[in-house]
């Protein structure tokens, strides 16, 4: 069986050959989005499979009603060894505007920076690099005895198109896919020489309101003052929904709310982030949201509820002195913990109907809804994974959240029951979804060298 010494040191001899297999992969112009491209995406599944299967997996290409996804398993030398199920993605952004690349996105390249080397090419960083991380662990423990885990990889080629056809590939392959813990790479460090675990992702729940008065768009002059705004109303809606500390004044909103973990707390305390420099680069000198809470915790730890559109009446040049008919708006709420997204969503319904004056009507219009997730901050695999991280970078990885969601993580834990192990090895200025998209050198290498690490962990 493989050693972990054995397998880490595989990684650095083989580091040529591997930056050569990311180009080859970097080279392939899989844009999901754009069915000009359509055989690329064909073409990089294939390649991805001819790639496993050469290396000792049994890969295949898993045709869908949009691109394919690709699926691969490899036995673990230990029996009973654990099973993972890896996560990636082989799709990429379109390049455009192509006049704003150096050079051509789909002609991988190596530059010399002050920080370090990197590569530059589109999905260098989102999340072929990535994901062939990952590819690199398992083959170096594969090419020196054999893999300490049990491994399922899972590639899918739409995610840059919004995964339509996920859903339904997770329901129908579950046995398939079933493992012991998921894990993912689609995630970022904290900075160049830290790493991190994304340990939280918050929900989202999308709600638009119509609000309806008279029949028609009244004139204000013959109708102002007697007749109901709409606009009015639902400005004093959206007022209600805070209080003046920022709170979110929805009953019930709160339940499942937890606090952070005073070990997390402190850690978060003690990052080099800076919050004035964090409003500043965006215009901004003073922080919103729940009075006496730091940027972090509010932006990873904290639910929110948010306007993202209001319409109403007439928004063309110069004026018009009209009293509309109707006023929309359209809603986010961002949840954390155990909050119910349905159960979020009928009390703003409540909390809009109960405001309603007379001659008054609303109409919700949903937009879909997911609960956050948390992985255990007790659970072993985390706890084995930061051990791991803490002996490849030399300081201990950073446990964070993220403000957004990554749906894939909410499809594994509903339809495979699994939690998801998430770390990912990009950083903020990768330029990822832009020209010039470029992966440090340093997060290829040393990435793969981590997951080989959590691997080992992971089996004990």
């Amino acid at each position: 069986m493989a050693s972990l010494d054995d397998a880490l040191a595989r990684i650095d001899h083989n580091l040529d050959g591997a930056l050569k297999r990311l180009f080859g992969l970097l080279e392939i112009r899989s844009i999901s989005a754009d069915p000009a491209y359509k055989a690329e995406c064909a073409r990089a599944a294939q390649w991805l499979v001819d790639e496993l299967n050469g290396l000792g997996f049994d890969a295949s290409v898993r045709p869908t009603a949009g691109h394919s996804m690709v699926v691969a398993h490899a036995r673990a030398q230990r029996a009973d060894a654990p099973h993972v199920l890896f996560y990636g993605h082989y799709d990429v952004q379109p390049a455009d505007p192509l006049e704003l690349w150096e050079t051509d996105p789909f002609a991988p390249r190596m530059v010399d920076a002050p920080e370090g080397r990197r590569i530059v090419a589109r999905g260098a960083a989102d999340d072929k690099g990535q994901l062939m991380t990952f590819v690199e662990a398992c083959r170096a423990f594969m090419e020196t005895g054999g893999l300490p885990c049990h491994v399922t990889l899972l590639f899918e080629g739409e995610e840059e198109c919004g995964s339509p056809s996920l859903p339904a590939f997770l329901a129908a392959n579950k046995a398939d896919l079933s493992a012991d813990l998921a894990m993912l790479c689609d995630t970022n460090m904290w900075n160049r020489k830290t790493p991190m675990i994304t340990t939280m992702l918050r929900g989202l729940a999308l709600e638009e309101v119509v609000i309806r008065a008279a029949s028609r768009d009244l004139h204000s002059g013959l109708f102002g003052g007697a007749a109901r705004n709409p606009i009015h109303v639902l400005a004093k809606i959206v007022a209600d929904l805070h209080d003046v500390n920022g709170a979110i004044t929805l009953p019930g909103f709160y339940d499942g709310v937890p606090e952070l973990p005073q070990e997390v707390a402190a850690q978060w305390r003690a990052l080099d982030f800076d919050e004035a420099q964090f409003l500043g680069d965006v215009g901004l000198s003073q922080p919103a949201g729940e009075r006496g809470r730091s940027i972090l915790e509010l932006i990873w730890a904290r639910p929110t509820c948010d306007v993202n559109g209001i319409v109403g009446g007439y928004t063309g040049a110069g004026s018009k002195t009209v009293l509309p008919a109707q006023a929309s708006a359209k809603f986010s709420f961002r949840m954390v913990g155990a909050q119910d997204p349905e159960a979020v969503l009928a009390s703003f319904r409540a909390f809009v109907e109960a405001r309603l004056p007379p001659d008054c009507e609303a109409e919700f219009i949903r937009h879909g809804a997911s609960p956050a997730l948390t992985l255990p901050f007790a659970s072993e695999p985390l706890s084995r994974a930061r051990r791991a991280l803490a002996d490849e970078w030399g300081v201990e990885p950073v446990l964070g959240g993220s403000g957004g969601s990554i749906p894939i993580v909410g499809e594994i834990k509903r339809d495979l029951g699994m939690d998801a192990l998430m770390v990912g090895f990009g950083l903020d200025d990768d330029r990822i979804h832009s020209p010039n998209e470029k992966y440090e050198l340093s997060s290829f290498h040393k990435g793969t060298r981590s997951w080989a690490r959590i691997l080992a962990a992971l089996a004990g």
